[in-house]
């Protein structure tokens, strides 16, 4: 497993992260899973080269923090990187996010709500700190605080020993700048996919002038860049408003995986691995977020970590996908 340095954390992280939303259940976030499979699944990560935990409290109110915390009595506190966030609350007002079987959340990032928030997620992590602490949505109206003032509180955490680094997910290229006048910005976490580059205008960009690490989620389009959907299938649930799940557009996807097989065999991997080897490919401090449940599907993700495309090969992946724009 190829690893990166995050600001000034002791450990190298790898350059795919376990991304625990679905693991925290719920209706909203794709159903309920057995917990001990989750936690088997947690634990198996470290071994098969992946040490980096994503998890946030907004994930099934508590949830999956809870989860990986359950997971982390039975292994080795070092040899893992714990991301949780902060700013999407459900038992404080601030302004309003969206409902969640009957639950609303809203958005806080005050200096009152971070420190309620970070002392209930190093309770529910059973940890006495955490590697990335990491805003998951920006402050709006009519609840907003300046991230100047956020940050005064994210230093204060981080000279405390209760963090160790500082993420911001969601983030405008100008917040990201705003960031960086207030200290230490380590990581930034948004949308990379081979279909959707935006990040690549001006947010990728800053982040490699300053040296602050991207992690993309939703790297496989909901698993519709894993090239096993049929080309007859029906989009469900969230992929129903998204772009490339509409009529018009599914099957110029399909074409494009097509045209992506003989690559796939030329690697010995699979079309998904490609497409995330892809990102990989951008740039040395680019990581990626896998949604897997099972120990099964860490592995097979974890392959494309191990992929080295030609530039020739990552040239020409860039424009069939920007063919798919025209």
């Amino acid at each position: 497993m190829r690893t990166v340095k995050i600001g000034t954390l002791d450990k190298a992280i790898s350059r795919m992260g376990l991304g625990t939303w679905a693991i925290g259940g719920g209706s909203a976030w794709g159903g309920d899973k057995d917990k001990n499979d989750s936690i088997a699944t947690i634990q198996a990560a470290p071994k098969l080269g992946v040490n980096l935990i994503d998890t946030a409290p907004g994930y099934n109110f508590g949830t999956s923090e809870r989860i990986v915390g359950e997971a982390l009595k039975g292994m080795n506190r070092d040899e893992v990187a714990i991301i949780t966030k902060f700013g999407v609350v459900w038992d404080r007002e601030g302004s309003l996010f969206n409902k969640v079987n009957g639950r609303q959340l809203y958005w806080n990032l005050s200096r009152e709500s971070i420190l309620e928030e970070i002392d209930k997620s190093l309770e529910r992590l059973g940890v006495d700190y955490i590697d990335i602490y990491m805003s998951h949505w920006q402050a709006v109206e009519p609840y907003f605080t300046p991230i100047s003032e956020t940050m005064d509180v994210l230093n204060e955490l981080k000279a405390q020993g209760k963090i160790r680094a500082i993420g911001a997910a969601n983030v405008s290229p100008a917040q990201v700048e705003e960031y960086l006048k207030w200290g230490s910005l380590d990581i930034v976490q948004a949308k990379y996919s081979v279909l959707d580059r935006a990040v690549e205008d001006e947010l990728l960009p800053i982040c490699k002038e300053h040296g602050v690490a991207l992690q993309a989620y939703s790297p496989l389009e909901m698993g519709l860049l894993t090239g096993t959907f049929p080309r007859d299938y029906k989009p469900v649930g969230a992929q129903i408003p998204k772009k490339w799940f509409q009529p018009e557009n599914l099957p110029r996807v399909f074409d494009y995986l097509d045209e992506l097989r003989p690559l796939a065999e030329k690697y010995n991997c699979s079309v998904a691995d490609i497409n995330m080897a892809w990102i990989l490919a951008q740039d040395e401090k680019v990581v990626l977020l896998s949604g897997a449940t099972t120990a099964d599907q860490i592995s097979q993700n974890t392959r494309a970590t191990e992929i080295e495309l030609s530039a020739e090969d990552v040239a020409m992946i860039r424009d069939m996908a920007e063919a798919l724009d025209k």
